[in-house]
């Protein structure tokens, strides 16, 4: 079952069946037949006031797989399209306090959107693996930046060679670690420590007054949603203990 689009935006099965808008040509202008307004950023107005929107689900990769991409080419619009409309009333019903219906349709498109990406980048990567023998991804390597933090750069083309592009040397310099870092790095460990430090005891918390809250707790998935609390632990503590006769 494919991904419902919401009001006109709707992908059909048969995309032969589709009627296109054709260009004309107008003192060497291109212009379209169809001239639509700004309205087209909201959703269709008999859903302004609706609590509920039917909805279908996003778009799968196997479902992706099967379409040419052409097919993908448009779908990929649409999506845009729609998300950017979702968006747009998103934002609208928070500015005028109201509540959006289905904001899960947003979690659905971007969902699409991704598995859209994905089925992309596989057909580019086989198509360079038998044309020319080589990965379809920017080639990259793991650097260190002037404050000592190791991170992956991406390297693409560009039109200036680098021992002349000034400004490229200028902004990026990478491995040139010194002495006058060592106190930021010690102070960044820190802070990173004492962060996770502070979610674990968060973690630790919040967990401890959900079992005095509730006695009967189901552990198992307790221990599965926070697997850096030790439960047979703090079962022992005097905050775990609630006000009722064991």
């Amino acid at each position: 079952m494919a991904f419902r689009i919401l009001s006109k935006f709707r992908i059909f099965q048969n995309i032969s069946n589709t009627t296109l808008h054709t260009n004309i040509r107008s003192n060497s202008i291109h212009i379209s037949t169809v001239h639509r307004s700004l309205m087209e950023f909201f959703d269709d107005k008999k859903n302004w006031a609706a609590e509920n929107i039917k909805v279908g689900r996003p778009w799968t990769k196997d479902e992706l797989r099967i379409k040419s991409n052409q097919d993908l080419h448009k779908l990929w619009y649409v999506l845009l399209k729609e998300r950017n409309m979702l968006l747009t009333m998103e934002h609208e019903c928070k500015a005028q306090i109201e509540l959006f219906p289905n904001p899960e349709r947003i979690d659905k498109v971007e969902e699409s959107m991704n598995n859209l990406e994905t089925v992309v980048r596989e057909r580019n990567e086989a198509y360079y693996k038998l044309e020319v023998g080589e990965s379809a991804e920017r080639p990259g390597q793991l650097v260190t930046n002037l404050l000592g933090l190791n991170f992956f750069y991406r390297k693409f083309e560009h039109l200036i060679p680098k021992f002349l592009n000034k400004k490229w040397r200028n902004k990026h310099t990478f491995n040139i670690v010194n002495g006058n870092i060592e106190k930021f790095q010690r102070l960044y460990r820190e802070k990173l420590h004492n962060a996770n430090r502070k979610s674990r005891n968060r973690d630790r918390n919040h967990v401890m007054h959900l079992m005095k809250r509730y006695p009967n707790l189901d552990m198992d998935a307790v221990k599965q949603q926070y697997p850096s609390v030790d439960i047979e632990k703090i079962k022992n503590y005097h905050k775990v203990r609630g006000h009722y006769v064991p």
